[in-house]
């Protein structure tokens, strides 16, 4: 392995199954290092295409999301490293998978657990192939200034804490991640920093190990002092005392194998990482740091010692002139996240959206504030669920009966009326249920079902003001208004539609009061006398009851009742209802297997 530098402030990587956090604290660091491109050049996402947001300093950026490693790799040629976040169970194959790509010289595995057999396999095909496993197991690596792996050094604040946004002097590799954060923040107390940060992994067999990466060191004339924190378990630790030994190291190694306390216990104990446990005398912390010491390492008597030993050996090669340490400089403010910046009472923003009528964000969503649960639990219907999201109140029963009567009496009312019309024809076109619905309701208006709102308003109107029937229906004439709720093309005086009749039995044994229907009643007395088809249809029933209902009930002002009529609520419970029935006409031909619909022609008069 050997060679030399891994990484460069130009390096790229494709990351493997997307994780939010870790790729925006690559791009944090980024532009804390004042790197002009962001490190990740894609994401690869199996079964999914497109672009993720993610911020590179204060700019948003969009990076390509990718469904599968060769197309990542064909289309961001440059990038070389493969960050893998799978899984234990699939972490070795799309490893083997980016390793077999021409443009992937490093990978690394941050899953815990990968088969050993697998990780095996992983490491001969690199070595055969001059390529760069680090992990598995692993939190990644870091050059300072340059380019990090996922969470390496963790946050933005511990990163400046340990210097890394700059490269110092010192290399450093250890099997642990977690004490990788501990050992940066001691490096940067007692020398220049880091230059180069590896944490190798902690499983049994890791796909590079400690000597590689020292002797890689070796080879970087930035690094000045080599650290190496290993531990007890394996024999990786012998591999460094044999290089040392041969000479194949000329810089200052000053090194710790953490396990000592080991021998206190009685019996085998397995620590944190699966490599992490004594196979024998060799394999103790005790041996290793003996061996590293008698090779010519500089080893502490403690763990405690060891950034003391740090610090004299880089204070040596400063008194050599060997190496002169790094200026300092200051790091780049990297933008709060919004979402950071409220949480910590730091800023306040306005919101986009105000909503009323709901709230999902606790255990369990709320209609007006009454919990979805306690709905079910009471019993309550489509009615009480309407009252709550559209009156913002919970209606008595005799009211959100009549929402659900009015609900199923408008559903549907044959398939030649212009909104089912236009949903079967539609259907018929191939076009799917959502555009068959819409092609319906876009019919409904002034001149289709639409009329609820405006009968309410005029009935309600003339009523106020006192208005006698005549009164009314003439002051409309002398408009050019035709009385909304009143006509019908097919029913007459001798015969009434039955749903008229329904609704108003209902109110009259329920209603507290119909002054305003009784109007309705009232006028439609007038207009039959000058047409018979001039009846009270269902939009006028509904229109008058519901101004009944909204003042009967004594839960409604009346500048309330105004608003209500004004925005349209009432045309609303057409719409909701008639949605029924044009879904019901959508599946009906689907199923019928009806073809493309074309009007007859006998049925159009063509003319000049």
């Amino acid at each position: 392995m050997a060679t030399g530098q891994l990484f460069s402030k130009t390096t790229q990587a494709l990351f493997y199954n997307y994780k939010q956090l870790p790729i925006q604290r690559m791009l944090d660091f980024d532009f804390l290092c004042g790197r002009e491109t962001p490190s990740v050049a894609g994401i690869i996402n199996p079964g999914s295409e497109g672009f993720q947001k993610l911020f590179f300093g204060q700019e948003e950026i969009a990076i390509p999301v990718h469904s599968t490693i060769e197309a990542a790799c064909a289309a961001h040629p440059t990038a070389d490293v493969f960050i893998n976040f799978a899984s234990f169970r699939s972490a070795a194959a799309s490893s083997m998978s980016a390793l077999k790509q021409p443009t992937i010289k490093v990978a690394a595995i941050i899953a815990e657990g990968v088969p050993e057999s697998d990780a095996k396999e992983l490491i001969a095909y690199a070595k055969a192939n001059n390529k760069v496993v680090i992990g598995p197991a692993t939190v990644g690596g870091i050059q300072a200034g340059a380019f990090k792996i996922g969470d390496t050094a963790g946050t933005i604040d511990n990163i400046i804490q340990c210097k890394l946004y700059r490269p110092g002097s010192v290399g450093f590799v250890s099997k642990s991640g977690g004490m990788s954060n501990e050992l940066y923040n001691s490096i940067a107390r007692v020398t220049d920093g880091i230059y180069e940060g590896i944490a190798i992994g902690g499983d049994v067999f890791p796909g590079s190990t400690l000597s590689d990466h020292v002797l890689r060191f070796n080879n970087i004339p930035q690094v000045k002092m080599v650290v190496v924190l290993g531990e007890l378990g394996g024999r990786d630790e012998y591999s460094l005392v044999e290089a040392l030994k041969q000479g194949k190291i000329n810089k200052p190694v000053v090194a710790w194998v953490s396990g000592t306390c080991a021998t206190l216990f009685k019996s085998e104990v397995q620590f944190g990482h699966a490599g992490a446990k004594s196979g024998g005398e060799m394999e103790s912390a005790q041996a290793k740091n003996q061996a590293l010491r008698d090779a010519g390492a500089i080893v502490p008597t403690s763990y405690e010692a060891f950034e003391g030993a740090i610090k004299d050996a880089f204070e040596k090669l400063v008194e050599a002139g060997k190496t002169t340490p790094v200026k300092e400089i200051t790091p780049p403010q990297i933008p709060e996240d919004l979402s950071t910046a409220i949480e910590s009472g730091k800023v306040r923003a306005p919101t986009h959206i105000i909503s009323t009528i709901s709230d999902d964000r606790g255990e369990e969503p709320c209609y007006a504030g009454v919990p979805m649960s306690s709905i079910v639990e009471q019993g309550l219907g489509v009615g009480d669920v309407i009252s709550l999201l559209w009156f913002k109140r919970s209606l008595p029963r005799y009211c959100t009966r009549f929402i659900e009567i009015c609900v199923m009496l408008c559903a549907d009312h044959g398939p030649c009326v212009s909104g089912a019309h236009n949903s079967i024809v539609t259907a018929r076109a191939g076009k799917d249920l959502v555009s068959c619905l819409v092609s319906g309701l876009l019919t409904i208006g002034p001149r289709f079902g639409g009329a609820i709102d405006d009968a309410a308003r005029y009935f309600k109107d003339a009523y106020d003001k006192g208005l006698t029937p005549y009164e009314f229906v003439e002051s409309m004439k002398k408009k050019g208004i035709r009385v909304p709720g009143i006509g019908h093309r097919i029913k007459r005086g001798d015969n009434r539609d039955k749903r008229v009749e329904l609704l108003q039995r209902y109110a009259r044994e329920n209603f507290p009061s119909v002054k305003y229907m009784e109007y309705a009643v009232q006028v439609e007395t007038y207009t039959l006398s000058k047409a018979n088809n001039l009846v009270l249809n269902v939009d006028g029933a509904i229109g008058s009851l519901f101004l009944d209902l909204l003042a009967g009930s004594g839960m409604f002002t009346k500048p309330e009742i105004d608003e209500i009529v004004e925005i349209g609520y009432l045309n609303g419970l057409f719409v909701l209802a008639r949605s029924i029935g044009l879904i019901g006409h959508t599946f009906d031909q689907k199923r019928l297997k009806q073809p493309l619909y074309r009007h007859p022609w006998e049925d159009v008069l063509y003319t000049k």
